[in-house]
């Protein structure tokens, strides 16, 4: 059976998929070669259950990805950030890309709905899994890289990944970066509280809430409490610098 004809009838089977012609109209860009696009988004669980070579799977478009990833945003950030010195760049970049950050990037066009996965990952949550999610990111990226070149490339990562840079710096570390934001503020004792877990102990989701005090300051959803954590303090973060800017 041929790629194409698998996929075709994955498509029947797995009515949680939508259909990658959804997504180009998601991210504004048209696939000369649709077996680039289709290939971006076929997670390897899926080659393997159905004894497909390993170069039908995304990993050597990830590869690819993540070097276009990391060029266009090491240029963005030369050419925006003058006075900055390497080192404070290598971090920033780092923030930037990090799996956290491009899981976030990926729910604006709700890339996981469009995977290819095996039944395994697929009854496990790999859906919503930020390895995969983000590591499917960079295969897009990759991805269109082929298909458009480099300035298409460039473009798809300025629309979704370098917007709201000053936000998304937060990521890297975003509990560090609030701890510091609270005791320069002297506003009170800052805990993470478990607020609920949802989903089978396969596929779990916590939600987590940033306190200060009593007080909900944020609260983040992830497969693990650390992520969640994450998500909480990130949006904290943005909640607090929004509250002190006002104020000033």
């Amino acid at each position: 059976m041929q790629f194409d004809e698998i996929i075709g009838e994955r498509r029947n089977n797995m009515t949680k998929r939508k259909d990658p012609a959804e997504l180009e109209k998601k991210i504004n860009y048209t696939f000369q070669n649709k077996k680039i696009l289709k290939k971006a988004l076929t997670h390897s669980s899926f080659a393997n259950e159905r004894h497909l070579s390993r170069l039908h799977n995304n990993e050597r478009l990830e590869f690819l990805g993540d070097a276009v990833l990391e060029l266009v945003t090491s240029e963005y950030l030369f050419l925006n950030e003058t006075d900055m010195p390497e080192g404070e760049m290598t971090k920033i970049r780092a923030s930037l890309v990090c799996e956290p950050s491009l899981e976030f990037c990926t729910r604006e066009i709700q890339l996981g709905e469009f995977l290819f996965l095996g039944k395994g990952e697929e009854m496990t949550g790999g859906r919503n899994r930020a390895s995969i999610l983000s590591d499917a990111m960079e295969a897009l990226i990759g991805a269109v890289y082929l298909d458009g070149g480099f300035a298409s490339a460039k473009d798809f990562i300025h629309r979704f990944i370098l917007s709201d840079v000053e936000s998304k710096k937060l990521f890297y570390d975003s509990k560090t970066i609030l701890q510091e934001l609270v005791q320069g503020e002297s506003k009170g004792e800052l805990t993470y509280h478990l607020a609920s877990e949802e989903g089978p102990d396969h596929d779990k989701r916590f939600i987590i809430q940033a306190r200060l005090d009593e007080r909900i300051i944020g609260t983040g959803v992830g497969k693990s409490k650390k992520a969640a954590e994450q998500e909480a303090a990130y949006k904290a973060i943005l909640k607090l610098k929004n509250k002190i800017t006002k104020e000033k």
